[in-house]
């Protein structure tokens, strides 16, 4: 005999398979959340890592820049003093005193052969005191760290001068020092007290002072860490530092997870370290993943589509917190270098930035992929003279309006400020076109200031041509036209350097 369907084994089943759905819902869910936070968090620790990783390579890209520049200008002053006719300690140090402000060079010094170093206040014998004295014939660049009075850490770079010779004494060596904190107010960023960063030589020390993170503050590194990591890794991290190697360390101190990345700072023997504490992206998006777990949870009698709806939304979430904080890494880069490559006193670009584009502007006459590029080299007249006899305020003031002057002519070129008094203007494109025009023009304004006893500025230009291989050649070119230019002015009445 059958037994019929009644209304309440129809009801009984609809609850009990209801609670049995809902129930698999339930489980579903929870399975899912958590399978979901633990692959949250292992995408959140690799964009963490990335984002560790490159912002210590990039300091540490910034240091090695700023090495680089310094020795270009030291190649420059010592090219500049060996063409003067030097014949005295005074007049040596004076020179060095101009090239410190013209170059931005302020700790820069000779040692000659006896191994005595001459600044511009003084001597002394720095074979003690310098470690790249010690080597009887130095045929190299030496970048090495001091400690002056014991405590202040300087960044010493030295180059060899072989063909120096002033006054009848041959010199050794040209170096210029740079204190440890004028680097960290370079590199100095903040987070909240969740980001820091620091400089550390080979076996752990601190040298820049700077705190790294509340566990490990300012004391040795491999002192504070050698208690939460495992042994193993500590050697590891350990041979990392001494042998140059980049790497990265994950420890818990005070309960909290800590990561920090570190690289080594090329041609010094320091290395960089950037730590974040509990990470800054996993802290902010993990709080997300949390709240967005306890909704779920309070919302479990939803359907299952829902739940894909919600984990949409939340990767949309996810994304958008990564893009804002990789946009504000941008924009701070961006802002950094703008900061970098301007001229602080002028607004034009400087001589970083110039750089940049030789290197840039080498590459394509390499692959032949430029046609119309020139040089203007523009030197300010008298400045000197203003300095002297009216003070640094009024010589900065003709430094402005010249650079004022050069950018309103040049309005189709790029203009940087190489130097104390000199600016130069690469022509690409339209501004190359209107050069000659463009030239007259400013040349009879500045004809007509040697009357007014206003702004007067030498100016010579060349244009890239077959036969060179690099920028320089073509601003060699224009430096020579500008020196003969300097010498017609001075005929016209212009102030020279020499006009006391």
């Amino acid at each position: 005999m059958k037994r019929q369907i009644t209304r309440k084994t129809f009801i009984l089943t609809a609850v009990v398979g209801g609670i049995v759905l809902m129930l698999m819902v339930i489980v579903n869910t929870l399975m899912t959340s958590r399978q979901t936070t633990t692959a949250t968090n292992e995408a959140v620790s690799e964009v963490s890592s990335f984002y560790l990783e490159a912002m210590a390579d990039r300091r540490a890209k910034t240091i090695t820049n700023l090495i680089d520049s310094n020795f270009a200008q030291m190649e420059k002053a010592v090219g500049f003093i060996n063409d003067e006719d030097i014949g005295s300690e005074e007049e040596l140090r004076d020179a060095i005193g101009n090239l410190k402000s013209l170059l931005s060079l302020d700790r820069f010094a000779l040692v000659d052969n006896d191994k005595i170093v001459h600044t511009q206040y003084t001597t002394y014998t720095g074979g003690s005191r310098h470690s790249f004295l010690s080597d009887e014939k130095m045929d190299k660049r030496s970048v090495s760290t001091v400690s002056i009075y014991g405590s202040s850490k300087q960044l010493c770079l030295a180059a060899p001068t072989p063909d120096l010779k002033i006054a009848g004494k041959q010199y050794k060596a040209s170096f210029v020092q740079i204190d440890v904190m004028e680097i960290v107010d370079l590199l100095a960023f903040d987070d909240a007290g969740r980001t820091y960063f620091g400089l550390y030589s080979k076996n752990g020390e601190n040298l820049s002072g700077t705190e790294l993170g509340p566990y490990i503050s300012k004391h040795n590194l491999f002192e504070m860490i050698k208690d939460v990591i495992p042994e193993e890794s500590w050697d590891e991290n350990r041979y990392n530092f001494l042998n140059a190697v980049e790497g990265s360390i994950t420890f818990i101190a005070n309960g909290a997870e800590e990561t920090l990345s570190y690289v080594p700072v090329e041609d010094t023997d320091w290395m960089m370290v950037v730590l974040i504490r509990e990470s800054v992206i996993q802290d902010r998006i993990r709080s997300i993943s949390e709240r967005s777990l306890a909704m779920s949870k309070r919302q479990i009698a939803f359907t299952l589509l829902f739940s894909a709806l919600f984990f949409i939304v939340l990767l949309f979430m996810m994304k958008a917190v990564l893009n804002k904080d990789i946009e504000a890494e941008k924009e701070n880069a961006k802002t950094f270098r703008n900061m970098a490559n301007t001229d602080s006193m002028t607004g034009v670009r400087n001589k970083h930035a110039y750089s940049e584009m030789e290197a840039y502007l080498n590459k394509r006459i390499l692959e032949n992929d430029i046609d119309k590029l020139a040089v203007v080299v523009c030197d300010i007249n008298g400045l000197k003279l203003v300095n002297d006899t009216l003070g640094h305020a009024a010589g900065d003031k003709l430094i402005k309006d010249a650079s004022s002057m050069i950018c309103e002519f040049f309005t189709h070129g790029a203009v940087y400020r190489i130097g104390g008094d000199e600016f130069v203007v690469i022509l690409q494109e339209k501004g190359y076109d209107t050069m000659q025009e463009v030239i007259a023009d400013i040349n009879r304004v500045i004809e007509d200031n040697i009357k007014k006893k206003e702004v007067v500025i030498s100016i010579g230009y060349s244009e890239l041509t077959p036969e060179d291989q690099m920028v320089h050649d073509v601003f060699e070119r224009a430096d020579q036209i500008m020196y003969k230019r300097k010498q017609q002015l001075k005929q016209m009445g212009a102030a020279t350097r020499s006009d006391r």
